[in-house]
């Protein structure tokens, strides 16, 4: 207990340090495998969300698991030579027990595929598992006509370990001890009951001859069997910990890996994700790739007289329209440029035909996508036609990570990212939706393009910041 002075200067108060107190046993919990993963309040939701979509899966496989076994056993039971000393019409409790876990075991299949399994019913189907095991165990001596002691000997107490193993299928090691604490619990009580069913006789011998040859008892025997299945328990449960921060690690990479894949193209999020080394500024590789860039003509001036909602919904709808275009052609997304969109081909991955595939995805960009894009608009109320207008160039480009440790980003850098550019401002000159250099142009047609729409020629054209002419080729 601490006792601090109060901010106001007053009288001390009392701190019975029950938070402290409370902060140990969770790090206890945590240490020794105890807490769930999906408990631990530091996870993201997605993160826990995830996890418990993976425990509820291995719910199901552990459901699958008891069926199988309990079917094992009625068809063992079923095929087994009964002994021929026992009493005719006596009670036999093993159909009846088998019946009742086959029962069990469908109802609680049926709850782990509705996702309805609480904490309660995990621990009564562990319950169950050892109370249908030392059951059939218990029921031996009766069928044979032997005392209890007899059962203490049998040899299917070796599937109680099966049993505590399918509770590491769920990654959550407070199942797999509670398993353990439940079989060593159970057989202690099987123990007790064989060692004073019999007051008249005495049953326990130290001798360890006697013991395997006589229905006797070895204290010590039965001893190491309840301490092996609390070591494998507890194995199990360190185990489990450390494959729990394994699982925890994992499901935020995965979770990361598809947000990456959510702001990045999917080609740069698995550059990322999969590298052997920790991606860094200054990596990049050299290739051929052509450029793409797309906007809207006049958006600024437009997105100024209408409501801010309205000039995002407005980008949401255009973006959605033209980005799947683009990714049919095999492009990728380099940056939004507010309403302008830079898209590169072959160089985040290699193309045969970058430049082809760069020039196919403009002609249908500013043609179809802008033709159904504003069709979509109008019926949304806008009255405005949009026109979506744009470039391509091609060349040798360097492709890699620019920044520094604490912000990266891939892009591209080169002669065509330029020259893509100043050809998309220049189509305002040229009063055209597209327009490509004739060098793209021609090798286009070489990679087997073939123009949908008629493509003038335009030669020697000044654009801005280029000292030397430039021949076009311009959608008309």
């Amino acid at each position: 207990m601490t006792i601090q002075r109060s901010a106001s200067g007053g009288d001390p108060t009392v701190e019975d340090g029950s938070a402290e107190a409370d902060g140990r046993i969770a790090r206890f919990r945590r240490f020794f495998g105890l807490a769930s993963p999906v408990d631990d309040a530091r996870l993201p939701d997605r993160v826990r969300n995830a996890i418990a979509d993976q425990e509820a899966r291995a719910e199901i496989l552990i459901g699958w698991i008891q069926l199988a076994i309990v079917l094992t056993f009625g068809v063992l039971y079923a095929l087994a030579a009964k002994p021929v000393d026992a009493a005719a019409g006596a009670f036999q409790p093993v159909p009846f027990a088998l019946a009742g876990y086959l029962v069990f075991t469908i109802l609680r299949l049926f709850l782990a595929y509705r996702r309805f399994t609480p904490a309660w019913l995990l621990i009564a189907s562990i319950v169950m598992d050892v109370a249908l095991l030392f059951g059939l165990i218990w029921s031996f001596h009766i069928q044979y006509n032997q005392p209890a002691v007899f059962y203490l000997k049998v040899p299917t107490l070796l599937y109680v370990f099966i049993f505590i193993a399918i509770r590491a299928l769920r990654f959550d090691p407070r199942y797999v001890l509670t398993a353990g604490v439940v079989a060593a619990v159970g057989w202690l009580l099987m123990l007790a009951y064989a060692v004073t069913s019999e007051p008249n006789r005495d049953v326990i011998t130290r001798d360890f001859t006697i013991y395997l040859t006589s229905n006797t008892v070895l204290l010590g025997a039965e001893f190491d069997k309840i301490i092996s299945i609390l070591l494998v328990a507890g194995i199990l449960t360190m185990a489990l910990a450390r494959a729990r921060g394994l699982l925890i690690a994992s499901v935020r990479e995965s979770t990361a890996a598809d947000d990456l894949k959510r702001f990045f193209a999917p080609e740069i999020a698995e550059a990322i994700t999969q590298s052997a080394d920790e991606v860094s500024a200054g990596q990049g590789e050299a290739r051929t790739a052509a450029i793409l860039m797309i906007d809207i003509k006049g958006f600024t001036k437009f997105a100024a007289t209408i409501a801010p909602q309205d000039v995002v919904r407005l980008l949401a709808g255009y973006q959605a329209a033209v980005l799947p275009a683009i990714r049919a052609q095999g492009g990728t997304v380099d940056k939004f440029l507010g309403d302008g969109i830079m898209v590169t081909f072959g160089a985040s991955r290699p193309m045969t035909d970058p430049t082809a595939a760069a020039m196919r995805a403009l002609e249908v960009a500013v043609t179809d996508i802008a033709s159904a894009w504003n069709a979509a608009r109008a019926e949304e109320g806008f009255t405005t036609w949009l026109t979506i207008k744009g470039s391509v160039s091609t060349g040798r480009v360097v492709y890699g990570a620019v920044g520094d440790a604490s912000r990266l980003e891939f892009t591209v850098i080169g002669d065509a990212v330029n020259l893509a550019a100043k050809l998309e401002k220049h189509t305002a000159a040229e009063n055209t939706r597209a327009l490509t250099n004739e060098e793209t142009w021609q090798i286009a047609l070489n990679q087997g393009f073939v123009p949908t729409e008629e493509w003038e020629a335009r030669p020697g054209r000044t654009l801005d910041a280029v000292t030397q002419s430039v021949d076009l080729r311009v959608m008309r």
